[in-house]
């Protein structure tokens, strides 16, 4: 057996990946990484690198470049050009990013959920009343990133990003296991809420979520990296015009991004909770005028 199938085997026992991944000093351990990704010394890369391989799938082959600063680097690589087409279809709302398709669905009322059984409510995930009546009725799908997956997500469709609300909180893991742990989890994160409008003027909704390791979100389109640290403004007015496929932003290692439509988009048939998505691939269609 080898190194990496004993330590899944190891991490895959529930009561000790809770454990690992969530009672530990959450903060302090992604204040830490956030700190040791960035030291550009070819040991500690090569050393930090190393190690992300025993616990992941990790694959740089499809990686724009062949060599490293630092850990970061690599955590928020670019892949080569044309590898993330987006959907050319006019009628399709493509993926924002690399990840395991969650939960997904109509929203009942404001409720939807994290997964099976575990409930939340658009006003605790949002804290905006006038975006919840937009989402009302609507559909959500969540995607998760992991930590070797590639890590940067893009606008899903022509839009013009109107606001960015930034929503300090906690950096539970964003696993399956503490999911079915801890109740309302993404609404005790810390996230970003991005608002955007369709050209034909429906709302559309993007909500990275942050996660123990993983509390920074880049934004291009305002200039600025959003974690615990971020002071001043976290709310941000905008006119951000984008088009399907713009890169939007990265996560710093990797967490999850909850997708709000109207209530009268349909998911597209490749969507299958489990299954795997790239940034780019049709994930939900709206209706022909």
């Amino acid at each position: 057996m080898t190194i990496r199938r004993l330590i899944a085997r190891f991490t895959q026992q529930e009561d000790l990946n809770f454990l690992l991944t969530n009672r530990v000093p959450r903060a302090a351990l992604t204040r830490f990484m956030g700190w040791f990704s960035k030291i550009e010394n070819p040991l500690v890369r090569d050393f930090s690198i190393g190690c992300w391989r025993l616990f992941s799938d990790l694959d740089l082959s499809e990686a724009k470049k062949t060599e490293f600063k630092s850990l970061h680097d690599c955590f928020t690589r670019e892949l080569r050009p044309g590898l993330r087409p987006a959907d050319p279809d006019p009628h399709v709302v493509a993926s924002p990013s690399d990840g395991i398709i969650g939960a997904f669905g109509k929203i009942a009322d404001t409720e939807l959920f994290q997964i099976k059984g575990a409930p939340y409510s658009l006003i605790d995930l949002l804290g905006d009343p006038a975006l919840v009546e937009q989402h009302r009725n609507g559909r959500f799908l969540t995607l998760r990133l992991t930590s070797s997956m590639y890590h940067r997500f893009h606008a899903p469709y022509d839009a013009t990003i109107t606001r960015v609300t930034f929503i300090h909180g906690d950096v539970w893991n964003v696993n399956p296991i503490a999911l079915k742990r801890v109740e309302r989890l993404f609404c005790k994160n810390e996230r970003a809420v991005l608002q955007a409008r369709l050209p034909s003027g429906e709302a559309l909704t993007l909500v990275p979520v942050a996660a123990i390791l993983v509390a920074s979100i880049r934004l291009h389109f305002l200039d600025v990296t959003l974690n615990a640290q971020s002071r001043g403004p976290v709310d941000f007015a905008c006119l951000a015009r984008v088009k399907k496929g713009d890169e939007l932003g990265w996560f710093e290692h990797g967490s999850t991004i909850i997708v709000l439509a109207p209530e009268n988009f349909e998911f597209c048939d490749n969507v299958a909770e489990g299954g795997r998505i790239r940034a780019g691939e049709r994930l939900l269609r709206k209706p022909q005028v």
